[in-house]
């Protein structure tokens, strides 16, 4: 059987290599985008599993890329989990919003490597 596919979007290098060394080292194929753009781009190429997508990025926020990804035909069903160091706030803003969906899941910076790990398999089942 193929490993999963994980597509993650952040704007930090840091958090890219991370996630993507950690998710790797997990047994999942990774694909990295820099930011929604380029990010809404890769899920419609690479038809990942799952998303990981920041919310604090240049050019495109993440509710703005979220949105996208719920909107587009290709990406529409793709679970996404938002990773994001404003999270509590965030969390409100979108559960209240009609601009988006809720995402099916949120993971908080500093990111815990289990919690992640646990909602990940929980959504690939």
């Amino acid at each position: 059987m193929l490993p999963k596919k994980i597509l993650v979007i952040d704007d930090e290098e840091d958090i890219l290599t991370y996630l993507s060394t950690f998710l790797t080292d997990s047994g999942f194929t990774v694909v990295q985008a820099a930011n929604g753009k380029e990010g809404l781009q890769k899920a419609i190429d690479e038809k990942p599993d799952l998303i990981t997508l920041d919310i604090s990025m240049p050019e495109e926020s993440g509710v703005k890329a979220l949105r996208k990804f719920q909107q587009h035909e290709t990406t529409k069903n793709t679970p996404v989990i938002i990773i994001t160091g404003v999270s509590s706030e965030l969390r409100k803003f979108i559960e209240k919003g009609r601009q988006v969906h809720e995402p099916e899941g949120y993971c908080e910076k500093p990111i815990n490597r289990e919690e992640l790990l646990e909602q990940i398999n929980s959504l690939l089942r």
